[in-house]
């Protein structure tokens, strides 16, 4: 166990990508609450995880759950067994908590029986974690969601002008803080993801009747992205049925690999109310699983990689920054259309996405007509920092 832990701050001071997620977390690690840290595999919530245990200057230990002995030892352990597990340390790092059977219940126990004790718990599938400990930790924790590196935390990390010259490969190969470091393996390291890595906590849920074509499916999604799907086009693209295909996307998206994107429908007699657009959280792990990292020049959906990049950063800035509004797509029955807006304190904003700056872009009348008050704008490359970085970040 002390090998992982030397590994990951070996990786840690190595690479020193910052996360923005370390400063809300220090500024609440005083509160006699419970850290989890959720997102996809291989994102940094160990990484950091240590980096904050290290610095707080608590004697602390790590509970490695992927470990068959780590697991036998708290699984339903009582708060006597867990004492004495915990011994003389301060503060516990339980690494893929979701690994442990009842582990909202074991939480709960070490936070209200035994004082004294911070916890810092880590999760690779919001639908096994989140389930677990909802329940017995209500109002005893604090979540934080790790993702891919953002824009800007590779701005802070280097500079501006660097960054923004990697802006093709990023839309190609996305953010994985491995494949940020190791560009040379890049591809390989993306193929090990796409093909059943990031599958591993899917594939193991108990109620997967069609586990081969849960792969079919994201790359179904894989080459919708920015379009509206239909349930009943992916049920016969899959051979599942609707229910199914639906159920599995909950999943996926609870895995940290997709999210849905809904339709805004208020005042226009034809607006389209029900439709759902998927998104990936990361550029490089979706052309894995459809198998293309062809440059931008070569390939026929840059658009389509550019609006995915700018939802998940503009998701990324919205999170770290304590921002919370409402996210939605626009469309009409006449194929009038906005790629994405924000409800935030009763105000629209909507913003249309283009990757070539010279094209014209314009917000529809229908829509700023019919929602007065409502603000718009287009995001290209050439001012996208003001849409997924703060204000000094560019600084």
């Amino acid at each position: 166990m002390r090998k992982l832990l030397y590994f990951y701050s070996f990786l840690y001071e190595k690479y020193m990508i910052v996360r923005l997620q370390e400063k809300t977390i220090l500024n609440q690690f005083s509160d006699n609450k419970v850290m989890v840290l959720l997102g996809p595999r291989q994102t940094g919530k160990t990484t950091l995880a240590l980096k904050i245990a290290k610095e707080s200057a608590l004697p602390y230990s790590i509970w490695n759950c992927d470990e068959a002995d780590v697991q036998a030892a708290i699984t339903n352990a009582n708060n006597i067994k867990l004492q004495n597990l915990i011994g003389d340390k301060k503060l516990i790092v339980i690494d893929e908590a979701q690994r442990i059977e009842n582990i909202g219940l074991t939480l709960k126990i070490i936070h209200d029986t035994i004082p004294g004790v911070k916890i810092i718990a880590t999760g690779s599938s919001a639908f096994e974690l989140a389930d677990k400990i909802n329940e017995p930790l209500t109002g005893r924790k604090w979540e934080y969601n790790i993702w891919p590196i953002s824009f800007e935390e590779m701005v802070n990390h280097t500079d501006w002008f660097t960054e923004k010259k990697q802006l093709e490969d990023r839309l190609i190969y996305g953010y994985y803080p491995e494949v940020v470091n190791k560009p040379t393996e890049r591809q390989d390291l993306l193929q090990s993801l796409g093909s059943s890595y990031l599958y591993k906590d899917i594939l193991s849920w108990k109620n997967i009747k069609y586990p081969d074509r849960i792969g079919k499916l994201a790359r179904a999604l894989a080459l919708q992205i920015g379009q509206q799907i239909s349930y009943n086009e992916l049920a016969q693209l899959t051979g599942m049925d609707k229910e199914t295909v639906e159920r599995y996307i909950d999943l996926l998206e609870k895995a940290f690999i997709v999210y849905r994107m809904y339709s805004f429908s208020r005042n226009v007699r034809n607006e389209l109310k029900k439709n759902r657009k998927v998104y990936f959280y990361d550029n490089g792990l979706r052309n894995a699983i459809i198998n293309n990292f062809k440059p931008l020049a070569l390939r026929t959906d840059t658009g389509a990689l550019w609006e995915n990049w700018l939802m998940t950063e503009r998701l990324k800035y919205l999170h770290y920054n304590k921002i919370y509004c409402s996210r939605y797509f626009w469309r009409t029955q006449a194929q009038q259309e906005i790629d994405y807006i924000e409800e935030r304190d009763g105000q629209l904003f909507a913003f249309e996405f283009k990757w070539n700056v010279k094209a014209k872009g314009i917000i529809s009348k229908t829509f700023t007509n019919n929602y007065p008050g409502s603000t718009g704008k287009i995001i290209t490359p050439d001012n996208m920092e003001e849409f997924i970085t703060s204000s000094s970040a560019k600084n």
